[in-house]
């Protein structure tokens, strides 16, 4: 089976976006791929975090995968910090990649914008990034069309080892939905639905109370038409709505717009929400049991040694080849 890997950072809370846009595909991907899926926290260090929201955080997004449907006995769920050599590899990787090359990455402008001073971490990140993917020599990675520019680095990184080393690492392949990869805000459509928006309407967390939903969904931005159709250049909010609604209930775009024909958005976004609520209140059933069982630092421990063990082959052989002396 092609390999996969992937992982959502724990620097906030998961949302609708990140359940339809990558943990939907995750469990898809399980069925017939050998599947890694961590939880990226040396990469969220790259910014400043709070220890303890830090480590509830991680444990939150790992139930979050458990109860979204990815399955710890057929996945590795794991801690990037857990396998220590994701980092040794990075290191290794910072030695490959060009100044250049990391000063044009669009996020860490994005994230450097208007700061005084910035951490290394954060400007080397994509070498990490390429050496989680190619520590395993994934096949495909799910990733959205905001980080397709590392995964670019990545496969070129990939190709400079094996010129210079001999043929080693796989290049990998993005995996891009072309439905529902990205999900936008409430409150713009144009911009992507992000947990660290400040504004807490613009996201729906996957851990809100129904009630939570509902409003935030009455109170999603629409526009001053009347039409219930997809049109994401004309009619962005709308057409992200339904986009959700087509995610959370199988129905597709075309069959939406012929449903709600002649109808205003108001009984649109009821139903709406209750679709978004169908979805998510057993998924936070399971991830209130996984929390109480007491069960999650064992999954996540079998995990990590499961992925230690590629790890391990993976990295002796970039160092026998790189001319490091081996340890007795």
């Amino acid at each position: 089976m092609k390999k996969v890997l992937s992982g959502i950072q724990p620097s906030g809370k998961l949302t609708l976006g990140n359940y339809i846009g990558a943990m939907k595909n995750f469990v898809k991907l399980q069925d017939d791929h050998d599947c890694y899926f961590m939880v990226p926290d040396l990469h969220a260090i790259t910014v400043s975090q709070e220890p303890e929201a830090l480590r509830e955080q991680s444990q939150a997004v790992a139930a979050l995968f458990i109860a979204a449907g990815i399955d710890p006995e057929r996945s590795r769920i794991f801690m990037q910090s857990h396998v220590p050599q994701h980092a040794e590899l990075g290191w290794m990787m910072t030695t490959l990649t060009a100044m250049g090359e990391l000063e044009r990455m669009t996020q860490f402008k994005d994230k450097a914008s208007g700061k005084d001073s910035v951490g290394a971490g954060l400007f080397v990140y994509p070498s990490l990034m390429a050496a989680d993917i190619l520590l395993y020599n994934a096949d495909l990675v799910p990733v959205g069309e905001d980080q397709k520019q590392h995964l670019e680095l990545t496969r070129d990184l990939a190709g400079r080892f094996n010129h210079r080393f001999g043929d080693f690492f796989t290049v990998p392949e993005p995996y891009i939905p072309e439905v529902g990869a990205r999900i936008m805000s409430l409150d713009d459509g144009t911009k992507k639905m992000s947990k660290s928006n400040p504004n807490p309407g613009s996201y729906i967390s996957l851990l809100d109370p129904p009630d939570v939903i509902r409003k935030k969904i009455s109170r999603a931005t629409t526009d001053s038409g009347r039409e219930i159709v997809y049109d994401p250049a004309n009619k962005p909010e709308v057409s992200n709505l339904m986009t959700i609604y087509a995610e959370c209930t199988g129905l597709s775009l075309t069959q939406i717009a012929s449903e709600y024909e002649g109808q205003m958005y108001g009984g649109f976004k009821k139903n709406l929400a209750e679709a978004v609520v169908s979805v998510l209140e057993p998924m936070q059933q399971r991830y209130s049991e996984i929390r109480s069982s007491g069960a999650l630092l064992d999954i996540l421990a079998s995990g990590a040694e499961r992925a230690r063990a590629d790890a391990e082959a993976t990295v002796a052989g970039v160092k026998e080849r790189m001319g490091f002396l081996p340890r007795r």
